[in-house]
């Protein structure tokens, strides 16, 4: 005892700053594994598998827009301190690349939607597109190239279907545990967890659009971001936009959907939370279609917001779709 206080005094002496303990909190902190997640919704994923574990930085925020993202220098700071960045993949993140080579990380690159199946996205013409009953058409997305945020034919979406969500789940537990393995027995535990809600979640969707009569789940969007949730859950989406909001809607294609609304009596129009209003505002005006709530596609809201968290968006867009489509 006594040589440690002379030893801090003859330091103080000399002026020799001596090593300070951390805060707690910042010692916490410190242990967490850094991972970086593309934007919003995946970054949700990441926590409620993660947990205490993983510290999260989303690089597409609340109600940001990851089609016309741009990275800026903070963001590839953000990826060079980080051990694993989650992407979606599927052609999402078109200037993820780029800032992975900008930012020089090492950190591991995961894709989430790793074993799903992609939607793919047909190709077709006017004559086509009326013929097949107007599902699943690009509506002249951008041709290849001209954008970097190309989806070279898929919709990458994926997360629209809760059963998607399950795979996104397994495969960042799996990241995670090749990263830490001390950490195995949590990420297994939380993952299996959320794994169980997100089958609740499931059933509480289908058993929601199952209740609107068929011939009412028929609902226009902004883009085109709700594919895979209307394959899985029986419900027939169109969008003046592709893929991307990167693509403006063409006149020729928004006049053709004000024809079908008209023609076949399509209830309600949705506005997203990430899409300028005013395109589904001037079809609703010119079709008399009811406008409904507002559809949460691309990214979560904010805390103070209804859907902060996946489940929570999920919950809230079926409950949008059910109240206008069900009278």
């Amino acid at each position: 005892m006594l040589t440690r206080r002379l030893a801090v005094a003859g330091a103080l002496a000399l002026g020799l700053s001596l090593p300070l303990a951390l805060p707690a909190a910042a010692q916490e902190a410190a242990k967490k594994i850094p991972v970086v997640a593309s934007f919003s919704i995946l970054g949700d994923f990441v926590k409620e598998v993660g947990g205490d574990r993983v510290s999260v930085t989303t690089l597409v925020g609340p109600n940001g827009d990851a089609h016309v993202f741009q990275p800026a220098p903070a963001d590839a700071k953000k990826v060079a301190s980080a051990q694993i960045v989650f992407v979606n993949g599927l052609g999402f993140e078109g200037w993820i690349d780029r800032l992975v080579k900008a930012s020089g990380t090492k950190a591991e690159i995961v894709v989430a939607t790793k074993g799903i199946t992609p939607r793919e996205m047909a190709d077709e013409d006017e004559d086509d597109h009326a013929a097949q009953g107007h599902k699943d058409h690009d509506h002249d997305h951008a041709k290849k190239g001209e954008h970097d945020h190309d989806h070279g034919g898929t919709d990458p979406h994926a997360w629209q279907s809760v059963a998607n969500a399950e795979i996104y789940v397994a495969n960042i537990r799996d990241a995670l545990i090749a990263a830490d393995p001390a950490g195995k027995a949590a990420y297994e535990a939380n993952a299996s967890a959320y794994t169980a809600k997100l089958e609740a979640l499931d059933a509480q969707v289908k058993a929601a659009m199952a209740a609107i009569p068929e011939s009412r789940r028929r609902i226009i969007t902004s883009h085109d971001a709700f594919g895979y949730f209307g394959a899985a859950y029986g419900v027939e989406f169109i969008a003046p936009q592709g893929v991307s909001t990167e693509s403006e809607a063409s006149a020729k294609d928004v006049a053709r959907i004000i024809r079908q609304i008209k023609a076949e009596n399509i209830p309600a129009v949705f506005m997203e939370n990430i899409s300028d209003p005013r395109l589904v505002k001037r079809i609703a005006k010119e079709t008399q279609a009811k406008i409904g709530g507002e559809l949460f596609s691309d990214a979560l809201s904010d805390d103070k917001g209804p859907a902060s968290t996946y489940i929570d968006m999920m919950k809230n867009n079926i409950t949008q779709l059910s109240s206008a489509l069900s009278s």
